[in-house]
């Protein structure tokens, strides 16, 4: 469609062109910015528009309701029509839906429905990139290069349904990723962050983090696989619990095919996963990590439902004091399995009550490890949740309080719910960004924590 033409204005035209039983339509209008650099010097830069429209039809049957999902992104005028006609033909020709509910009513409508979608520039950049020179000066007289790349993107997306829905949410998300290497490549360092507008992140403060490092990895010590006392910092942390909301669909529990289940049936919602009093919760309000407070589902899974669109999204403990105390939930899950209706989540807290910085409990460490980040996280067992991955860009010995040397990489083979169970102190909860699943999952907030016995199972060749 024509760029003057506002998103809601398509939403309410799909809405007027559909047949359909029920529908809904989601526009989702998406630009972005980025910078990228190597070797202490920009090298690419651009911004980007696009505009994404999802249609989704429900027909009644005599045996259910069936739902029909159709996206395209670049749609023009002319093709507004057959796009909602292809979602209706997919719900005619689909059995019915085992997820179908009424469509939602009576959420109250966003003030800001009809306003012009908000947009990123490269303007986000303003305060950042005069930042980033200055790192780039401080490395080159440090002897080490920089590269990495800064991403900025907002997404506006509009919700209307036939039931009177009209919704719409502002979703920034901003990552900045740096690595430092040696001249001679043999040391490599990473740091990255998360940030809404790029005004509470500094490269030089990075840059100084990684010279660190890569002082530290001037003194290399090779060491076997095998159990060490380890401090997973917070970045490490997040990977390895959003992996384990992504497994803790309630259905899938009660099936008896996940780590929630509860052997001999039912789930292990009020178990105690931890001695430590952690708490995992999701919050839409959660301060520099805030996220849609309804549901927004482009296709049904275990943990979303498209019928739940425009449901409310309240805060939700997943972990209370320890204890499992939700799992996920879609309104049909919910009423099949009689757990409470929790839906899925846009970001994920985890607070243990402790107060030390990662720096602190380095120096409270007699030997140890101290990881910088995880990456390659696969899983091996879902019935424990058994993942295995690589350690990347820094494994450090830790004797006596203070850092002597870098150790070589591994091969890890853990469960995220074991080591809650194992877990013997958590640090300060602080803003973090999840190094492997940055891609996909950016609002975190994780304390580092200490495990007396990661399972470091063989040694890794990889930087």
């Amino acid at each position: 469609m024509s760029t003057r033409t506002k998103p809601h204005e398509i939403v309410e035209r799909a809405l007027e062109l559909s047949t359909a039983d029920g529908c809904v339509v989601i526009a989702d209008e998406e630009s972005s910015a980025n910078l990228r650099w190597a070797g202490n010097a920009l090298t690419t830069n651009g911004v980007t528009r696009g505009r994404t429209l999802t249609v989704i039809a429900t027909v009644d049957g005599k045996e259910g309701t069936a739902s029909g999902v159709v996206s395209r992104s670049a749609v023009t005028s002319a093709d507004l029509e057959p796009l909602v006609r292809a979602a209706e033909a997919a719900a005619r020709g689909a059995g019915p839906a085992e997820d179908a509910q009424p469509l939602v009513t009576g959420t109250p409508a966003s003030p800001d429905f009809t306003d012009a979608p908000a947009e990123t520039s490269s303007a986000v950049f303003d305060a950042f990139a005069p930042a980033l020179g200055e790192a780039f000066a401080r490395a080159r007289a440090g002897g080490r290069e920089l590269y990495g790349f800064a991403n900025h993107e907002l997404v506006s997306t509009y919700v209307g349904t036939s039931t009177g829905l009209r919704l719409r949410h502002d979703q920034p998300n901003g990552t900045l990723e740096v690595n430092a290497k040696s001249p001679d490549r043999s040391r490599s360092a990473w740091a990255g962050r998360s940030t809404r507008d790029f005004k509470d992140v500094d490269p030089t403060v990075l840059d100084a983090e990684l010279a660190v490092r890569l002082g530290w990895a001037e003194r290399k010590v090779e060491l076997p696989a095998g159990r060490y006392e380890t401090l997973l910092p917070p970045t490490a942390v997040a990977d390895l619990l959003i992996y384990q909301m992504w497994s803790a669909a309630a259905r899938d529990a009660v099936e008896g095919r996940t780590v929630f289940s509860k052997p001999g049936g039912g789930t292990r919602v009020g178990e105690r996963l931890s001695e430590l009093p952690l708490t995992l919760r999701s919050d839409p309000n959660a301060p520099g990590l805030e996220s849609a407070p309804f549901v927004i589902a482009h296709s049904s899974g275990d943990d979303a439902s498209v019928f739940d669109n425009g449901l409310p999204v309240g805060p939700t403990d997943w972990i209370s004091g320890g204890e499992l105390a939700r799992l996920t939930t879609t309104r049909h899950s919910a009423a099949l399995t009689g757990l409470p209706l929790s839906p899925s989540f846009g970001n994920l807290l985890l607070d243990g009550g402790g107060e030390k910085s990662l720096e602190e409990m380095v120096a409270s460490t007699e030997r140890g490890l101290l990881l910088t980040c995880l990456w390659y996280i696969r899983e091996v067992d879902p019935a424990t949740l058994l993942l295995t991955g690589l350690t990347r860009d820094g494994v450090y010995l830790v004797e006596n309080g203070r850092v002597t040397g870098e150790v070589n990489n591994f091969r890890f083979n853990e469960s995220p719910v074991d080591l809650l169970s194992r877990a013997t102190e958590a640090g300060r909860t602080e803003k973090t960004l999840p190094r492997e699943w940055g891609d996909w999952f950016t609002r975190a907030a994780m304390p580092a924590l200490r495990i007396p016995d990661f399972n470091m199972s063989s040694v890794s060749k990889g930087v």
